[in-house]
C-alpha cells in the first residue's frame, strides 16, 4: 500500500507531509502561520521600543532637565521592565479569561502608540518634564507585557513537533529588536539636537524624538495586522491532543491533563537567573571595561560596540542551529550543557586572574576623584590616567580582568544565552500542555524583566563596593547551583506523550500517514476473508480506493478499512 500517492497526477500546493495528518486544510496551515509571523514582528517591536531609546535616554533627559541627575535616569530606565513585570501576568489573565488575543493585543499597542507619541512630545511639557518621561516609560513597560500574551499564543498555535523552530525564531526577533534598536538612534543622529520644528513649535522632530516616532510609526502598522479581517486566531495545539487523546473536546483534553508544577517553577527560576546573569554583563560591560583595561569614553564605546556586534551575529547563527541540534540530541540536554554550562563558563572566566591589580585613575596636580563614568575636562595643568576609580577601595587590591578572557567569556555567553532562552521557553510551553497558558507565559516573562530591574541594582551595590571577585563569584555559584538543579530535574524536563496507546499502536503499523476526515464521501473496501490470497486481492482493491479517494475533488472522505 506504499505506492499509491504515486498514481494521483495533480499538482497542487500541500501541507508539509509529515504534518499532513487531517488536523488542517492547506489554507488553515496557510493562514495560521501568516499569524504566527505577525507575532514575530510583535516581539520586535516590543524589543525595539525598549532598546531604541537606551543609548540617546540620558543626552534628552539632561537637555530637557539638567538637574535630573543620573540616579533618576536609572529610576526611568527600570520604568520599562517594572511596568511589565507587574502586567504581563495581568494581560496573560485576561486573553484566557476571555478566550481570544485580538483585544488584549489591540488595546496594548494602542497604549504603546500614545506612550512612545508622550515621549517624544516632552518638549512640549516644560514642568515637572522628568516625570512625564517616567511616566511615558512605564507605560511602554505596559503595554510590552503583551509579550506574555504573544507567547502564550505561539504555544496554541503552533504543533509540537514546530515548537521548538517558532520559539527560536521568535526569541531571535527579540534579539533583532535590540541590535536594531540603538543602530536606529545612531541613524537619525544627524537631525541634531535641535532637529525641527514644525506647527508653531508645536512638534519637534530631533535625534531624541525620532525614535518616539518612529515606534509611532512601526506600532500603528502592527496594530492594523490585528485588525478582524487581516488576523484569525488558528489554536491547533489542543486540537492535536485532543486527537491523540481521542477526547471529545479541547476544554476537556487540556483539563485531563496536569502540568507538572515542579518542572514549570523550576523553569521559571532558570529563565530568572539566565536573564539576570545576560542582563547584569549588559549593564556592566562598558564600566567594566573603562575600569579594568583604562579604556577612555570613546575606547569603551567603540570596542564594546565591536564586540557586541560581533556577539549578536555568533547568537543569530546559535539561533539558527537550535532546531538542528534539537533534532539529533534531546532538548533537556542542548539546555543543559549546551546553554547552562557555556554560561557557568563565560562566569567563571571573569573571575579575576591577572597579575596585579587593575591601573588606579588618578588626577595630579588637581586631584579629583573618578568613577567609572566620570567625565574631566582636560586642562594643560592636568594629567589624567584613566582606570579604576581610587573610590572603588577593592582596586586597589584585586586583580585585574585580562582582555583575553574578558572576550572568551563574552563568546560563551553569546552562544549559552540564546540555547537557554529559547530552550526554557520550549520546554516550559511543552510541560504545561495544550491548555491556555496566558497566565503562566505571564509569569515567565515577569521573572526575565524582575532580572532586569535587579540587574542594574546588583552591579550599583556588589560590583561598585566589593568588586569583581565578590560579582563574577556569586553569579558563578548561582549560574552552578541552577544548572545542578536542571540536572537533577531533568526527567521532569522531558515533555509527556500526549498520544493515546491507540494512536501509539495505529502510527507503529501504518507507514503512509492518511488524512481520516469527516462526512461526504465513503470509500469502503471490506476483508471478510482469513486466508493469505484473498487479503493480497484486498489489498490491490485498498490501493485503487484509496487512489480514487487522493484524486477525487471532493474535501471530505472517509476511508473505511474493515477486516483482519
Amino acid at each position: 500500500m506504499g505506492n499509491y500517492i504515486n498514481s494521483c497526477n495533480k499538482t497542487k500546493p500541500k501541507i508539509p507531509d509529515e504534518l499532513n495528518d487531517g488536523l488542517e486544510t492547506l489554507d488553515e496551515y496557510q493562514s495560521r502561520w501568516r499569524s504566527v509571523r505577525v507575532i514575530y514582528f510583535t516581539m520586535f517591536l516590543m524589543s525595539l521600543g525598549f532598546s531604541i531609546i537606551l543609548t540617546g535616554i540620558w543626552p534628552y533627559l539632561n537637555k530637557l532637565d539638567p538637574y535630573a541627575g543620573k540616579e533618576f535616569m536609572g529610576l526611568i530606565v527600570a520604568a520599562n521592565p517594572l511596568g511589565q513585570m507587574i502586567f504581563s501576568p495581568l494581560f496573560g489573565w485576561w486573553s484566557n479569561k476571555i478566550g481570544s488575543i485580538r483585544l488584549p493585543l489591540l488595546c496594548s499597542l494602542a497604549l504603546f502608540t500614545f506612550a512612545s507619541g508622550l515621549y517624544s512630545s516632552l518638549e512640549m511639557r516644560p514642568d515637572n518634564v522628568k516625570y512625564w518621561m517616567l511616566i511615558s516609560r512605564f507605560l511602554i513597560g505596559v503595554s510590552s507585557a503583551n509579550i506574555a500574551v504573544c507567547r502564550s499564543y505561539l504555544s496554541a498555535a503552533t504543533r509540537l513537533s514546530e515548537r521548538t523552530k517558532a520559539v527560536s525564531m521568535v526569541s531571535l526577533a527579540q534579539v533583532l529588536g535590540f541590535i536594531v534598536g540603538p543602530g536606529l538612534q545612531t541613524a537619525v543622529t544627524p537631525l541634531g539636537n535641535d532637529g525641527y520644528t514644525f506647527l508653531w513649535r508645536g512638534f519637534v522632530f530631533n535625534m531624541y524624538t525620532a525614535c518616539g516616532w518612529i515606534n509611532v510609526l512601526m506600532s500603528i502598522g502592527n496594530l492594523i495586522m490585528f485588525l478582524p479581517g487581516l488576523f484569525e486566531e488558528h489554536k491547533i495545539a489542543a486540537r492535536e491532543i485532543m486527537i491523540k487523546q481521542g477526547k471529545t473536546s479541547e476544554r476537556e483534553t487540556w483539563k485531563a491533563i496536569k502540568p507538572d508544577y515542579v518542572s514549570a517553577w523550576t523553569l521559571i527560576m532558570a529563565f530568572f537567573v539566565l536573564v539576570f546573569n545576560f542582563v547584569l554583563l549588559e549593564t556592566l560591560g562598558t564600566s567594566l571595561t573603562m575600569d579594568q583595561f583604562a579604556w577612555s569614553n570613546h575606547d569603551a564605546l567603540y570596542y564594546m560596540g565591536i564586540l557586541m556586534s560581533v556577539g549578536a551575529i555568533v547568537a543569530l547563527a546559535t539561533f539558527v542551529a537550535i532546531n538542528p541540534l534539537c533534532k539529533i540530541f534531546p532538548e533537556h540536554y542542548v539546555l543543559i550543557w549546551g546553554g547552562f554550562s557555556l554560561m557557568v563558563l563565560g562566569r567563571v572566566l571573569y573571575i579575576p586572574w591577572g597579575d596585579g591589580p587593575p591601573k588606579i585613575a588618578e588626577v595630579y596636580n588637581d586631584t579629583i576623584p573618578l568613577t567609572g563614568n566620570a567625565t574631566i575636562d582636560y586642562e594643560p595643568n592636568h594629567e589624567i590616567f584613566l582606570g579604576c576609580p581610587k573610590t572603588q577601595q577593592w582596586c586597589e587590591v584585586t586583580p585585574a580582568l585580562t582582555l583575553t578572557q574578558f572576550i572568551i567569556g563574552y563568546a560563551f555567553t553569546s552562544i549559552g544565552y540564546p540555547i537557554g532562552v529559547t530552550l526554557i521557553q520550549t520546554i516550559f510551553s511543552k510541560v504545561l500542555g495544550p491548555r491556555p497558558q496566558g497566565v503562566w507565559m505571564g509569569l515567565m516573562t515577569g521573572a526575565g524583566c524582575l532580572s532586569r530591574v535587579l540587574g542594574p541594582v546588583f552591579v550599583g551595590v556588589i560590583y561598585t563596593r566589593y568588586g569583581t571577585y565578590w560579582t563574577f563569584g556569586f553569579t558563578s555559584v548561582m549560574m552552578f547551583i541552577a544548572m545542578i538543579w536542571l540536572l537533577l530535574s531533568k526527567n521532569r524536563l522531558i515533555p509527556p506523550s500526549f498520544d493515546s496507546p491507540l494512536t501509539t499502536e495505529m502510527q507503529t503499523l501504518s507507514t503512509n500517514k492518511v488524512p481520516i476526515p469527516t462526512d461526504e464521501a465513503e470509500y469502503k473496501v471490506t476483508s471478510q476473508n482469513d486466508d493469505d490470497s484473498a487479503l493480497e486481492e484486498d489489498e490491490e482493491n485498498i490501493n485503487n480506493a484509496l487512489n480514487t479517494a487522493l484524486c477525487s475533488d471532493k474535501n471530505n472522505i472517509t476511508i473505511v478499512v474493515a477486516g483482519r
